[in-house]
């Protein structure tokens, strides 16, 4: 079910991609030779109109297929087979082109935005409350043997009034190793519920906080019923942009550690880690699954703009060229670049699937993975 699952998923982020490039395409009259769901070898094909539509064998995402797409210099041969040069891609205007080349990242960020939208409008719209409550307690830790309960608001601390989670966190951390009183009340209430005597640990586990505790200011709030699918999705947009932003460091971050020390960062997952996270995500419910659909997509959309070669930002880096020189790139030159850009995309992929496998493992590195795989 899980690999179900996943080429779903795989499917569904490459389908609406490339659906993105057939829409704009047929908008603005290219002939479009196939739309295919699924990569080749084909299983079945049906002609309608000019275009074929079929089903390949392999159920990863699809492919459209632009008349001229790679003809783009004066002797190109496809310019002698036929007279429909009006309609290939490589005779149409720069914003044409670039309007295509676009669509398929633009559907990408879109479909992010609508996933994070729906997750939102179910769940609430983060709103500032003004308020320090808990969110989650660590078991066995100085809280939960305190008996501090979730959704609680801490009012004060040794009396001094709390009024940020940063003044709560410094307070805290400051008084490890003593006891401290916490006041404690519920949502909207400025008055005490009870109070509380705690002792922050000095030496606390990794990431688990002195206390024992994850506090938040920000409260799921619903709106008028009418009101929710605006905010969700203007939540939504601004969480893709988040998302966009931090996969775009995330990238740097690898690039440079793969240059400068030859390594791939453990947090960074290809499709082996993609695989296990979909397994477990799943597990977590819908909305988690959708979220992490909507990370997916987001993600696409930021590496297929990237200015690489193979890629709709490498092409549309050519197109740049061309602008600012006024003449078009070597079709042969630029035919060789994408492909060189493939193989690169490819060696980084098997690294990355390689840095999956060894975390998962837990050989450590890529030697001790073979000393477990091979027999001798």
């Amino acid at each position: 079910m899980t690999l179900l699952l996943f080429l779903l998923i795989l499917s569904v982020l490459i389908f609406v991609h490339e659906l993105g490039h057939f829409y704009m395409a047929k908008k603005n009259g290219i002939l479009v030779e196939e739309f295919g769901f699924g990569l080749p070898p084909r299983i079945w094909g049906k002609k309608i109109g000019e275009t074929i539509y079929s089903i390949n064998l392999l159920p990863i995402g699809g492919f459209v297929k632009l008349y001229g797409e790679d003809a783009i210099t004066e002797n190109n041969e496809q310019k002698t087979m036929s007279s429909d040069l009006g309609r290939a891609f490589f005779t149409q205007r720069k914003t044409v082109r670039a309007v295509i080349l676009l669509a398929g990242v633009v559907m990408n960020f879109v479909l992010g935005v609508v996933l994070f939208s729906v997750i939102y409008t179910r769940l609430g719209i983060p709103t500032e409350s003004g308020e320090v409550s808990i969110v989650e307690i660590v078991p066995n830790s100085p809280a939960a043997e305190a008996g501090i309960r979730r959704e609680e608001v801490v009012l004060a601390v040794d009396g001094q009034m709390i009024e940020s989670t940063d003044q709560f966190v410094e307070l805290v951390n400051a008084s490890a190793g003593r006891e401290i009183e916490l006041s404690l009340g519920e949502a909207d209430m400025e008055v005490y519920g009870r109070m509380v005597t705690v002792t922050p640990r000095e030496d606390p586990p990794e990431n688990e906080g002195s206390l024992g505790v994850v506090v938040s200011s920000v409260r799921m709030k619903f709106f008028p019923l009418w009101q929710m699918p605006l905010r969700g999705a203007w939540f939504g947009l601004k969480e893709a942009i988040g998302w966009g932003l931090t996969i775009v460091v995330a990238l740097y971050v690898m690039i440079r550690d793969l240059l400068m020390a030859g390594v791939v960062p453990q947090d960074i997952a290809g499709p082996v880690g993609i695989f296990q996270l979909t397994g477990t995500v799943a597990r977590a419910g819908i909305l988690s699954l959708l979220q992490f659909v909507a990370i997916l997509s987001v993600n696409l959309a930021v590496i297929n703009i990237l200015p690489f070669p193979a890629l709709d930002g490498g092409r549309l880096l050519f197109l740049g060229i061309e602008a600012v020189t006024g003449k078009r790139v070597d079709g042969k030159l630029e035919q060789w670049m994408h492909g060189l850009g493939m193989v690169l995309l490819l060696f980084l992929l098997v690294l990355v699937t390689l840095n999956d496998i060894v975390r998962l493992t837990g050989t450590g590195n890529l030697r001790g993975l073979m000393e477990k795989v091979l027999p001798f």
